[in-house]
């Protein structure tokens, strides 16, 4: 019985954190360029019990062995990478990437990376008189040569689909430098950050995570940069109304598990000789 009862709560903590996960994306249906996560359960301790030999009866198929385990937990936290539906703003600041790009930009002094594009200017205290380019968070978006995006606070900016900035300034139009955008090699080895953001561990470098730049300079081939379009988030919101559905009635049946146990262990005390 005790053995039953640890099964359950092992159980159940797994699956407290599954639903925490379901309840993340739910949060995040709305939030741009969010990637949906996911986990699976494994065993907890299986092992195999032997049953004695007077079992092996005559006619028996089965062996005499038989599994034991202490519930299930849950393994690794995956992320869905794929892409999500694109939403027109038609605001030109706003970016999406069609592949499987991101944008680079400065978060506290160090690199990060995120598939959310709603990007503005706002003037730079360094520079009075310019203007340098911001994620919603307010963090730096990068170029290529990983510096900060600068304008004049009077020219108008528009960026092409190679990601490149073009800047009118009193009539005259000229190229100021491509967004840093790097298609990641090893998805699975980015980790994920505050404010829908991705870093490389310690352990990596950029160059182990991302493809290298194209030779000639500008984004990565099969990539392209939406202007006009934010990315939605790609949270399946009816798969994950449906998971929750499955996870609570299976944390409700733990539960009575518990109960159940707790019950036997109260009527075996109470039995007298």
């Amino acid at each position: 019985m005790n053995n039953s009862m640890i099964s359950a709560l092992v159980s159940m903590n797994g699956i407290q954190r599954k639903l925490d996960i379901i309840a993340d994306n739910i949060a995040n249906l709305d939030t741009v360029g969010y990637k949906q996560k996911d986990t699976t359960f494994e065993d907890t301790l299986t092992s195999v019990m032997q049953q004695p030999k007077d079992f092996k009866q005559q006619g028996r198929m089965s062996g005499l062995g038989y599994t034991t385990g202490y519930g299930v937990r849950t393994g690794d936290v995956t992320r869905d990478m794929s892409p999500g539906a694109l939403d027109q703003t038609n605001n030109p600041l706003d970016l999406a990437i069609e592949g499987s790009g991101m944008f680079k930009v400065e978060a506290g002094g160090k690199a990060a990376y995120t598939r959310e594009g709603g990007f503005h200017f706002a003037p730079d205290p360094s520079e009075p008189g310019s203007m340098v380019l911001l994620n919603n968070q307010g963090y730096f978006v990068l170029n290529e040569k990983d510096e900060h995006i600068k304008v004049d606070d009077k020219a108008k900016v528009a960026i092409d689909s190679h990601g490149k900035l073009m800047v009118d300034k009193a009539g005259v139009i000229t190229e100021e430098g491509t967004l840093n955008v790097l298609k990641p090699l090893r998805e699975d080895a980015l980790q994920q950050m505050d404010d829908n953001l991705f870093v490389v561990p310690g352990s990596l470098t950029e160059g182990q995570v991302f493809e290298a730049r194209p030779a000639g300079g500008g984004i990565p081939a099969g990539t392209s940069i939406r202007s006009g379009y934010l990315e939605k988030s790609n949270v399946d919101y009816m798969g994950q109304i449906t998971d929750m559905m499955q996870m609570q009635r299976a944390y409700q049946l733990a539960a009575r598990a518990i109960t159940s146990s707790d019950t036997m262990m109260n009527l075996a005390n109470n039995m007298r000789g």
